[in-house]
């Protein structure tokens, strides 16, 4: 049995403008090692409000998140900051990178801001973060020479170049066509079985879900199936 990387015990959220509403109730799960987990369910089920309490950007809730055996609720926005840049990688449904910087130093980024390593040593490990993905001929291109598809993957690259314990997605393919859908998905499966990568993605996108390894359906701020 494969190590718990993340879990969660009775998440609870409140929103209070403009009246008090119960957006999460009794939240609790744990994502093992390796696996590649999606969260569905309508608009406004919790998915995407649950997805910022687990990445720790959210720390306005009642319950308990720990991340690598670490508590995280109510640790230091600072701690967390760095618990986040440090065991997290994030990819969204719009990729955020800097147009014109090259897709390289794109990818160099959040490990220039750990500092953990040399430039050198960032440079070569971006590089070969592009090689995964395919994109090594592209390094030196500035992002916006790319198509959506192919900036996505960067984005992707950016979001391993710390090695993070963690992936997280926040509808990574809601904004490609089919095809690259099926790409980005392909990438998403080789980094969990071939890498052990641990992946949590929210999508809207049923066959994505349906592919992954483990379903978490939300309703009305509530896991329904898990």
């Amino acid at each position: 049995m494969k190590n718990v990387i993340l879990s969660t015990e009775n998440i609870d959220k409140y929103f209070y403008d403009p009246v008090e509403f119960q957006v999460l109730k009794q939240v609790s799960f744990a994502v093992r090692q390796g696996e590649f987990l999606t969260m569905i369910g309508k608009s406004g089920s919790g998915k995407s409000t649950l997805l910022y309490i687990l990445s720790t950007m959210d720390t306005d809730y009642r319950g308990t998140l720990v991340i690598d055996n670490e508590v995280m609720t109510g640790k230091p926005v600072d701690h967390l900051a760095r618990v986040r840049n440090e065991k997290i990688g994030f990819v969204f449904q719009f990729h955020y990178l800097l147009p014109e910087f090259s897709c390289l130093r794109n990818v160099m980024i959040p490990a220039l801001r750990l500092g953990r390593y040399s430039e050198e040593e960032i440079e070569a490990r971006a590089m070969k973060k592009l090689e995964i993905l395919g994109l090594q001929d592209q390094a030196l291109k500035p992002a916006s020479k790319l198509s959506g598809g192919q900036q996505q993957r960067v984005a992707i690259a950016r979001s391993l170049i710390n090695d993070p314990l963690l992936i997280m997605g926040d509808e990574p393919t809601g904004n490609l066509d089919s095809k690259n859908t099926d790409i980005v998905f392909g990438i998403f499966r080789e980094l969990s079985q071939e890498f052990g990568q641990t992946i949590i993605a929210v999508t809207h996108d049923e066959d994505f879900a349906r592919k992954s390894d483990r379903i978490i359906e939300m309703r009305d701020g509530e896991v329904i199936i898990q």
